[in-house]
């Protein structure tokens, strides 16, 4: 995953790409099991290159402020937060707290 900032995705706003965007926290138990268990996977990693799924971590293990803002501004206090955004731009798709592999290659396939 690339770091997440907000200029990318705008970026990838404007380039119509999907992507995968999730926070996380070196202390967050449910991140990780949501990492090793559906994000991290080879069938997931295959969908996702098959369609240019870009995939964004907000790392805030030391309360990044600048995601602190953005956790507040979709109504969260913390960690986990897993969003889609779709091919073609639109809303996010705020994803469930536990994620699964099928959820995730479904969404690169559409």
């Amino acid at each position: 995953a690339e770091p997440w900032t907000e200029s990318r995705v705008a970026e990838l706003r404007a380039q119509k790409r999907p992507a995968l965007i999730y926070f996380t926290a070196d202390w967050c138990l449910t991140c990780k099991v949501n990492e090793a268990n559906a994000i991290d996977r080879t069938e997931v990693r295959k969908a996702f290159a098959d369609s240019q799924v870009a995939v964004l971590a907000g790392d805030w293990t030391n309360g990044d402020p600048a995601i602190t803002r953005f956790l507040e501004s979709r109504g969260r206090a913390g960690v986990p937060l897993t969003l889609w955004l779709p091919r073609g731009g639109g809303e996010f798709e705020e994803l469930p707290q536990l994620l699964t592999p099928a959820m995730l290659t479904e969404r690169a396939r559409r």
